[in-house]
């Protein structure tokens, strides 16, 4: 494991009612994301005891890798798409590997 690998939460939750439409949008961000350069890991979760609650689970080969991702058509494109759906803005933390 490289010591520049990033690991990133990005929490994201729907407005009620809202679930399946933002689940939709999220899912589309899955392939195109797995295939760009510097994408370890991309993987949805959603919360069993609260399904408006969504969480990325990303690892990243550098910082760059993950400021190419942000900056992404398909990113933009679902900010856009789910906009409507989404309770609050979503919450993006980084970490890095210590030991």
């Amino acid at each position: 494991m490289s010591s520049s690998m990033i690991r990133v939460l990005a929490h994201i939750v729907a407005s009620p009612g809202k679930e399946a439409a933002l689940q939709a949008v999220l899912l589309e961000l899955i392939q195109p994301t797995r295939q760009e350069s510097g994408c370890l890991a991309y993987e949805l979760w959603q919360s069993p005891a609260n399904p408006t609650q969504f969480v990325f689970v990303e690892a990243w080969a550098s910082e760059a890798a993950l400021n190419a991702h942000l900056i992404s058509a398909h990113v933009e494109q679902a900010f856009l798409a789910s906009a409507d759906f989404l309770a609050s803005p979503p919450e993006i933390y980084q970490y890095q590997l210590l030991a």
